[in-house]
């Protein structure tokens, strides 16, 4: 018997990284999940990972899972996802937006194109999913909605820091609107007993994407966060009463140890 038994669950940017770990987390805990992302295929992207082979892991391990090919930033293939997962495993109790489409760039470089892309993905998808599961959510009379942020939703320091030139002001913004959209939300929402929360990792976690864009050398770097960490983070913003638990913008391992949680070891 798992925390999640019952609950179906749906995580998008599932094909690798923290949203692989999160997909993973709440199926060992019984949640049927579906993984979401664009990549079901091997060299079909230039970072490892497919939801196919997602969901192939949480199968093996005896969970339940659907794989739903995805882009976040088509309005359409958002809703074909709700409508797949309530066919396939039902109506979603728990919504984990965590998919990304990141480019460093400086401001003066950035192209409208990846600018609307980036928006697309990191901050109309996010609103736009939670708005088509709050229907279900609210006939369930629960539910939880966890969008997974950044540090870089923080002010740099001025005079900036070393890293200040590298070109992350719109990834910033994105993870800022997010943040200010889950506390919005969670306000809204807090009479119909549905929890929203933004959770960002304590440290850099080693993933694909991070260790492409330099931001981590991998596993062995002393300075990050396994991906464990924030997965159990995850879990308890997404199972406990929701309104005893909601409108928080909060870190993984911050918000582990004021909850009694240890904090998981890098495997």
């Amino acid at each position: 018997m798992g925390i999640l038994d019952g609950r179906v669950v749906i995580v998008t940017g599932a094909s690798r990284g923290i949203g692989a770990e999160i997909a993973r987390r709440f199926a060992a805990e019984g949640a049927a999940v579906a993984v979401a992302a664009r990549t079901t295929e091997p060299g079909t992207s230039t970072l490892p990972g497919t939801i196919t082979e997602t969901a192939e892991q949480i199968a093996a391990a005896g969970g339940t899972v659907a794989a739903i090919r995805a882009d976040l930033a088509r309005p359409a293939d958002r809703e074909r996802l709700v409508a797949e997962t309530v066919s396939q495993l039902g109506v979603p109790d728990i919504l984990v937006n965590n998919a990304a489409v990141t480019y460093f760039t400086r401001v003066e470089d950035f192209t409208p194109k990846r600018y609307a892309l980036m928006f697309a993905v990191q901050v109309e998808a996010p609103f736009h999913l939670a708005s088509l599961v709050l229907p279900g959510m609210r006939e369930h009379g629960r539910g939880w909605i966890l969008n997974i942020s950044s540090g870089a939703a923080r002010h740099p320091a001025i005079p900036p820091g070393p890293f200040a030139g590298r070109g992350g002001t719109v990834y910033g913004m994105c993870k800022a609107a997010i943040e200010r959209f889950s506390t919005g939300l969670a306000a809204e929402l807090y009479p119909d007993n549905i929890a929203v929360n933004a959770l960002s990792p304590s440290k850099v976690v080693p993933t694909p994407g991070t260790v492409f864009h330099h931001l981590t050398t991998g596993d062995d770097d002393p300075n990050a966060e396994p991906s464990a960490v924030i997965a159990e983070a995850a879990l308890m913003l997404c199972h406990r009463d929701p309104q005893s638990l909601t409108g928080r913008v909060t870190y993984s391992q911050e918000l582990l140890t004021e909850l009694g949680v240890a904090i998981p070891q890098a495997r």
